[in-house]
């Protein structure tokens, strides 16, 4: 029908545009005669667009959790949106997917889906984008898609309200990016995947679901389902190496697996020996170039604040395995409330894990990672300087429990280049030797730190300072070990009385485990430099030490000789 000025049919006044958005058929007349019957056989398509799954073992918990959300009734009218959430690597989209597939006849309106690269190397894309994907999924014209994202969001709301849909939104940014992707439906369900734990949808009444690691047999299954039974049962212990090694991340032991199912040949073992060297580690986690545990970890990493990107770094030079809020104050070397900040970012990017107590650790493959970085984008001396601060922080603390514990220990104060801001101070002895107990993984591993790095005045510092937690509490197989690192400390820097005190802690050590000769060899040693020292004190102590292993040895006489040795001075 024309809407031509010239043409005789048409009077002045009516136009026969159309505009707006429009779903389904439309008829535009003027006048009509006799009767108009419209037959609509068709409705909206149904978009399938669910990628497929890939792999996915001991998930049975989450899965549950998203049935539960799935049929929970309350908060009838509007859709259900779940955020799974974890570090890269820990098989977020396997789950979101796999449940999706599973549970597609629930939804018999179309199952949509969406990469949001919020961790891709390139841009994240736009909310709008996603938006005229999803609305042209549906049967719409893209000449009738609105230009602006809020006519986008209204169009999809629209079309989605009577409708039931599942949508996976994967590798979110943030909330705000997804916010305007989610339905308002009925019966629909969002799952929303991202390295970020999107707090913000949680204000808005999302659910969580937050991945951990496999545990061994659940990682074993993985390796099962890629390698075959066969291959597993043949090297079954090169095989549960492997799985340590790879810390339980799925994308880890999957790239781990498919490098090993293109070599055939390859046993098990080889795998296990590229992985071993923690330098190399991550490299040897590789298929492609794309495919790598440290391209994931990487563009994490990315999405950073130059100053979180920092505090990320230089945590992870931390000795130890876990810290708190006060380590994290003398690595990062920023107030407080900085400082727990940026811990709270990245938790929120699980790139760190808050543990029971206030206390955060870093996953084994994100801490290789984090120190990767550090060697690359921090100079050497900053370096230094991140991990002497960490260092006698713990020095100061254990220099402080020891002499509340035991105050007639005289001591001299540590060497410390940069005293904490902060001192913890102990108020009882209990309180200081529970510290030193909790504390005991961190401070040992403070101590082969030190070592390492030629400090040996701080890591005999450090062994000293754990004098009163052996005393008290045992730890005698770990002891036998740390003491003989600070006795390697005090030879390493020329301390003969540091040396004779750690050869008496050797040889208690070994005493308490029953290895008698080396006891007495140790005490014999530092008897001579007692002796030398012309510390009668001491040399009546160790004497007194050597007759105790004489008389456990059943030589009665020689150990009522040393006896009154000690006795006589």
């Amino acid at each position: 029908m024309s809407d031509d000025p010239g043409d005789d049919g048409a009077s002045e006044g009516h136009v026969n545009d159309l505009s707006g958005s429009v779903l389904g058929p439309v008829v535009q007349a003027r006048d009509i005669q006799g009767g108009i019957h419209v037959h609509q056989s068709g409705s909206l398509p149904r978009p399938s667009q669910l990628p497929p799954a890939g792999i996915l073992v001991e998930r049975d918990e989450e899965l549950a959790l998203l049935d539960s959300v799935h049929s929970d009734d309350r908060g009838s009218g509007v859709a259900k949106v779940v955020v799974v959430s974890g570090p890269a690597g820990i098989g977020k989209t396997a789950l979101a997917l796999h449940w999706a597939h599973r549970e597609r006849h629930a939804f018999p309106d179309g199952h949509l889906y969406a990469d949001l690269r919020g961790h891709a190397a390139g841009d994240p894309v736009e909310s709008a984008e996603v938006l005229g994907q999803f609305v042209r999924s549906f049967g719409i014209s893209p000449e009738h898609v609105p230009a602006s994202l809020a006519e986008r969001a209204a169009l999809y709301r629209s079309i989605v309200s009577e409708r039931r849909v599942v949508i996976v939104l994967d590798d979110a940014l943030s909330a705000a990016q997804v916010s305007p992707l989610l339905p308002a439906s009925a019966g629909s369900v969002a799952i929303v995947t991202s390295r970020w734990r999107l707090a913000g949808l949680f204000m808005r009444g999302a659910q969580g679901v937050q991945l951990e690691r496999l545990t061994r047999e659940g990682a074993m299954d993985l390796l099962r389902r890629t390698l075959g039974d066969a291959r597993i049962d043949r090297e079954r212990d090169a095989a549960g190496e492997l799985v340590e090694l790879c810390s339980g991340f799925p994308l880890a032991l999957c790239v781990a697996a498919a490098r090993l199912a293109t070599r055939p040949g390859w046993d098990l073992a080889e795998m296990v020996d590229a992985l071993r060297n923690e330098r190399q580690r991550l490299n040897a986690l590789c298929v492609e170039e794309e495919v790598t545990m440290r391209a994931a970890l990487t563009l994490s990493y990315r999405a950073l604040s130059a100053t979180e990107a920092r505090a990320y770094r230089l945590l992870a030079l931390s000795p130890g395995t876990t810290f708190d809020i006060r380590v994290a104050v003398a690595v990062i070397d920023l107030p407080r409330a900085g400082a727990q900040r940026l811990l709270d970012v990245l938790v929120d990017a699980n790139l760190l894990d808050d543990a029971p107590g206030g206390r955060y650790r870093f996953h084994d493959l994100t801490l290789l990672h984090a120190r990767d970085m550090a060697e690359h984008d921090e100079a050497p001396a900053t370096r230094d300087q991140a991990l002497r601060r960490a260092l006698d922080l713990y020095t100061h603390t254990s220099f402080a429990a020891s002499r509340v514990i035991l105050p007639y220990r005289r001591l001299p104060a540590p060497e410390l280049e940069h005293p904490p801001a902060e001192p913890l101070v102990f108020a009882r002895p209990t309180q200081a030797l529970d510290w030193l107990e909790h504390e005991f993984g961190n401070v040992r591993a403070a101590a082969r730190t030190a070592f390492d790095r030629g400090w040996f005045r701080t890591a005999v510092e450090l062994v000293d300072a754990l004098w009163p937690l052996f005393l008290y509490r045992g730890h005698h197989a770990e002891r036998l070990e740390v003491d003989r690192l600070g006795l390697a400390a005090a030879r390493a820097c020329s301390d003969p009385t540091a040396e004779a005190k750690m050869l008496n802690r050797t040889g208690l050590a070994l005493l308490s485990l029953g290895r008698l000769e080396e006891a007495a060899n140790d005490f014999r040693q530092a008897l001579l430099l007692w002796r030398r020292a012309g510390d009668r004190q001491r040399v009546a102590g160790t004497l007194r030490r050597l007759g105790l292993v004489e008389k456990d040895l059943g030589r009665l006489d020689r150990a009522i000789t040393l006896f009154g040795e000690a006795l006589d001075g």
